[in-house]
């Protein structure tokens, strides 16, 4: 029996929750108070914002990772763990590497003075490393690590008459006898004035005592290179908490104590919904930064008779909302030159003048282009002016496959939509993922690569350097050869990093194959999300010759912007790993068999490398390495049958070893992940020896499916029936994309 919901019990712990919350967070405090927390945790408190944002990708830590571009530092909070990895960043380590250097450069001078721009093709990314800078920015300011705090202006009510300013009572309860009006309830307060520019609170410390102070504390600290923001040592109070603060120092005749009691500092928490310290600003008109009178507001009559007579104003718009945090221009170079040429400005000196006063702003400056409107915008004589003030951040398509894939698969629910209860095929990302970076590949240069890699990189299909990318050994090239591709990929990958049409520029955008994954999900001509029915949506694209840019370039030598070819290429690859599949699944052999036949032809060469006898345990005689089994081994690798040949090879597999043993000590050798090519061509072999028996089990799989067991002799079903139940539980199939998988592979390699 449930226990019935009780309102007030429920209502009460979220009560006791909340103000457990807001003790522990210190939300409200007097500048007394303040000023204790500032001088225990002045490091944190003296930030700019550019040494803020740095701080966050330092809290959430990072990971080294060796990828197609070379051993680079990924950054854990572009996986958002604080939300689960949702919308998380796949890649662009390097843009993270870029940004993360401009930042500390900032930091070291204790403001910004460039924006940063990234720039890439549509789709590449851009947008959502934004987001994910913002998301962390605004999870890091709740944290104790990124407290951030402002101050209001409190004006408490009078016994004596409307618009005192506090003194001028003998009530022991009046506020004029009281230390702060930082915690006066509501009803006794006559007026207040928030600060919408969110001003530091150790900005009311007169500039010389409070620079003194922090570089006094802080002296150890600023001589390993760390830097306070440059406005806390050098700048002031805003415009219109200059002129209260002036007034109220003239009321109290000096006395700063009596208007510190005026200042409420308030802890504050970045917000993009609420434009806290985070703002974005869209391809606009409008001017980021306006300005209007506030003292013309009849709600602020009550405020005291020394401030009715200043003529106050508010400030509003994209960089007051950005102040002390981050600035994004969301596709910047579509505005009208006009609308942020003010940045040439701001950007430099942090300052913008505006119709009553100057405004400075301690922001982080981000902006995100295309790159077409970025070669348009670089033909404009005001371009050298806008460079110096810029540093361009590229960040282009994904050329590894793994990366592209992850993409798609953390969108699979977005595609499957309101038929989410359609069940996914396997492959169906992987066809997708391969098919988009195939349209990216670029054609490479062999006169930019020196000996051996000169002759090799020539032959390069896309399709070779696609598997090459993904730590995969393209077919066709001699164990040697592929060593050295595989010891030159990082330089493949880079050869076009100086051209203004760098590999990853051009190519079918993520967002697009999104699109079409969405599409091929609603096939009506298939029960499951198939691949197959992605080959058809591709067959499809193709064809908009007119809507997208990357099918207008010419087909070059090599295969390589044949979009046409690479449909054919990803569906017969896709039928050889569908072949894999299936005769795994049919249990013919032991796995293992592949590995113990390669296990002992290892254990021979190295005897032979040695010039070693082994004991052989049938005859119990110390004897020669196994010429025999080492040589059918060698044949079915295909390595030429020559003493020379075969003794090279024997020598380079016991390196290969001997190399990895020196980079995992005391591990043993993990032959599958050393040896993936050979492993698959014992595999490979086998199961060529059986072609027959394979194409009888795949018909027989067909007849069981459409026909059912009945039809059938008992050891086909059986067979077909075991063969089924591993396909689903091992490789994730179930009966109807396994029935289109099996009717593709018979028809394309066993009729």
């Amino acid at each position: 029996m449930s226990i019935p919901f009780d309102a007030k019990t429920w209502l009460g712990h979220i009560t006791a929750d909340m103000r457990e919350v807001y003790s522990r967070t210190r939300r409200v405090m007097s500048f007394a108070e303040y000023l204790t927390l500032f001088e225990r945790n002045m490091h944190h408190q003296v930030r700019s914002a550019a040494q803020y944002l740095r701080d966050v990708f330092d809290y959430y830590g990072t990971t080294p990772i060796h990828g197609t571009r070379g051993a680079l530092t990924h950054w854990r909070l572009f996986d958002c763990p604080w939300d689960g990895g949702r919308d998380s960043l796949k890649g662009q380590e390097e843009v993270q590497a870029s940004v993360y250097r401009l930042l500390a450069n900032f930091a070291r001078q204790g403001r910004t003075n460039r924006l940063i721009l990234l720039h890439g093709p549509n789709g590449s990314a851009k947008s959502t490393f934004v987001a994910c800078l913002q998301r962390a920015l605004e999870n890091y300011s709740t944290l104790e690590d990124g407290a951030l705090y402002r101050f209001n202006w409190i004006f408490p009510s009078q016994h004596g008459g409307k618009g005192g300013i506090g003194f001028g009572s003998s009530d022991p309860e009046s506020p004029a006898n009281q230390e702060t009006y930082a915690y006066l309830e509501d009803d006794r307060v006559e007026s207040k004035i928030v600060d919408e520019l969110r001003d530091h609170p150790i900005l009311l410390v007169p500039r010389s005592q409070r620079r003194a102070w922090i570089e006094s504390t802080l002296k150890d600290e600023m001589a390993g290179g760390f830097r306070p923001a440059r406005g806390l040592l050098e700048g002031d109070l805003s415009h219109r908490n200059r002129q209260i603060f002036e007034a109220l120092l003239v009321s109290y005749q000096g006395d700063l104590a009596r208007v510190l009691r005026h200042v409420q500092v308030e802890r504050f928490f970045i917000s993009r919904r609420y434009r806290q310290a985070l703002a974005t600003v869209e391809p606009q008109l409008a001017v980021d930064a306006r300005v209007r009178q506030l003292t013309m507001d009849r709600s602020l009559a009550s405020l005291p008779p020394a401030l009715q007579s200043l003529t106050l104003f508010e400030f509003s718009g994209e960089l007051v909302d950005g102040n002390r945090g981050l600035l994004d221009y969301d596709d910047l170079l579509k505005r009208p030159l006009d609308a942020f040429k003010y940045l040439l400005g701001v950007v430099e000196d942090g300052m913008t003048s505006l119709e009553v006063a100057s405004l400075a702003v301690d922001t982080v400056f981000l902006a995100t282009s295309n790159e077409n409107t970025l070669g348009a915008f670089k033909e404009i004589p005001e371009f050298q002016s806008f460079k110096g003030r810029m540093e361009l951040v590229r960040a282009p398509y994904q050329i590894d496959r793994r990366l592209e894939q992850q993409i798609y698969d953390a969108h699979m629910g977005e595609v499957t939509g309101a038929r989410a209860e359609r069940h996914v095929a396997p492959h169906v990302t992987w066809v997708a993922a391969l098919w988009a970076v195939l349209t990216r590949m670029r054609k490479p240069n062999p006169e930019k690569y020196p000996e051996p890699l000169v002759g090799l990189v020539g032959r390069l299909t896309p399709l070779d350097k696609a598997l090459l990318y993904a730590g995969e050994v393209p077919a066709g090239f001699s164990p040697e050869d592929q060593e050295e591709l595989r010891a030159g990929v990082e330089a493949i990958a880079r050869e076009s990093d100086s051209y203004p049409h760098y590999e990853g520029r051009f190519g079918a955008s993520p967002r697009e194959m999104t699109l079409l994954l969405m599409n091929a999900a609603q096939s009506a001509k298939w029960k499951c999300v198939s691949p197959f029915a992605v080959l058809e949506e591709l067959e499809e694209l193709i064809r908009a010759v007119s809507v997208y840019e990357f099918l207008r370039q010419e087909p070059m030598p090599g295969g390589f912007h044949d979009h046409q070819k690479f449909i054919a290429e990803v569906h017969e690859r896709l039928i050889d790993r569908i072949d894999d599949e299936v005769r795994t699944s049919m249990g013919l052999v032991e796995e293992r068999r592949y590995l113990e036949q390669f296990e002992r032809y290892v254990t021979q060469a190295s005897y032979w490398v040695k010039r070693e006898k082994y004991h052989n345990p049938v005859t119990g005689q110390d004897e020669d390495a196994d010429e025999e089994l080492m040589a059918e081994v060698e044949r079915t690798l295909h390595v030429e049958a020559s003493r020379a040949r075969a003794g090279a090879f024997r020598r380079e597999i016991i390196a290969k070893i001997g190399a990895w043993s020196v980079d995992h000590p005391d591990q043993k050798p993990d032959y599958e992940q050393i040896f993936p090519r050979p492993l698959a061509e014992l595999r490979e072999a086998f199961f060529t020896d059986r072609k027959k028996v394979v194409s009888k089990i795949n018909e027989d799989i067909l007849v069981y499916l459409v026909d059912g067991p009945g039809r059938m002799l008992p050891d086909a079903a059986q067979a077909a029936r075991r063969t089924l139940d591993t396909l689903t539980s091992r490789f994730g199939y179930c009966e109807h994309c396994a029935k289109d998988a099996v009717l593709a592979l018979v028809r394309r390699r066993y009729q």
